[in-house]
């Protein structure tokens, strides 16, 4: 399965010309980065499919008769005695159907994430965007100023992580205004001018923390980067 792409090399430009303008102005360097999802969530995958296989067969143990009923009337052996051998097999293969069976309609990725809780996505997007912060921003900058602004996709979540001068400086509320712009326009499916948007109020604090010296450096790529 291919990664979707999002944004047009006409969109990237866009974006990575707003970060280019918005370092004209401060010290601080502003990474951009938009990615499909965050995570694979194979192990919330699983633990649906085993749920899924468990209530199968507490329900099966809480009403074997009227199951077992089913499968007399199923294969046509009416009134059949059952071994205990017998049952447990019938059990098994309840319980592997049902697993099987809700592992594959995740492969349905709208579904998927659906059933993913949002606690988890919120999670592990941010843990993401530190990740690829550490990556790709951290202490990479001489005066610590780097920040990431992360758009992640499938769990319709975004993150902002700065570098350890800024952090110091800016609360983390400070950057609510940035988030809401580029939450308002992705509402809208416009990610290219969300991330243009996000990238214009991040700008507007890094210069008034941060302005721009005689002698700055642009040590960070200005590209949006696209997972």
């Amino acid at each position: 399965m291919g990664r979707a792409i999002y944004l047009s090399e006409a969109e990237h430009k866009q974006v990575s010309d707003a970060v280019g303008a918005a370092e004209l102005t401060t010290s601080g360097e502003i990474v951009t980065v938009l990615a499909d999802r965050s995570d694979g969530y194979s192990d919330i995958a699983l633990a649906w499919s085993v749920l899924a296989a468990f209530t199968a067969l507490t329900v099966m143990a809480l009403l074997p008769d009227f199951y077992l009923g089913i499968f007399d009337r199923v294969t046509g052996n009416w009134n059949a005695e059952w071994s205990a051998g017998a049952i447990f097999a019938i059990a098994a293969a309840v319980g592997i159907l049902k697993f099987l069976g809700v592992w594959l309609v995740q492969l349905w990725q709208p579904l998927k994430f659906l059933l993913i809780p949002s606690p988890v996505k919120t999670r592990r997007v941010r843990a993401r965007a530190v990740d690829l912060f550490k990556v790709g921003a951290e202490r990479r900058t001489h005066g610590r100023t780097g920040v990431l602004i992360y758009l992640s996709m499938r769990e319709h979540r975004a993150e902002i992580v700065a570098d350890e001068a800024i952090a110091g400086k800016v609360e983390p509320e400070i950057w609510g205004e940035a988030m809401a712009a580029m939450i308002a326009q992705v509402r809208e499916g416009h990610m290219a001018a969300g991330m243009v948007a996000a990238v214009t109020e991040v700008g507007k604090v890094l210069s008034e923390q941060f302005p721009r010296a005689e002698d700055d450096a642009n040590e960070l790529p200005d590209r949006l980067i696209e997972l």
